[in-house]
């Protein structure tokens, strides 16, 4: 799979959805745009996991575990 960056994964991924939805391409091209579609979406979700933790890593460390205290 290509190097993306989570924009230009989304980008992608939206572009996939709309060639998918005219229906024009034959049953191979839709498994293989499907299939890059799933893996695109494995790396958004892998990105965003990260991101969440990172931030709660940092939101942790600058107001501690507990922020209701």
């Amino acid at each position: 799979m290509e190097m993306y960056t989570l924009d230009t994964a989304m980008i992608r991924l939206k572009e996939i959805s709309e060639m998918l939805e005219t229906g024009d391409y034959d049953l191979d091209m839709s498994i293989k745009l499907y299939e890059e579609g799933v893996k695109i979406i494995s790396f958004c979700n892998k990105n965003l996991t990260s991101a969440r933790q990172r931030i709660t890593a940092l939101t942790e460390e600058s107001f501690g575990e507990d922020e209701n205290e």
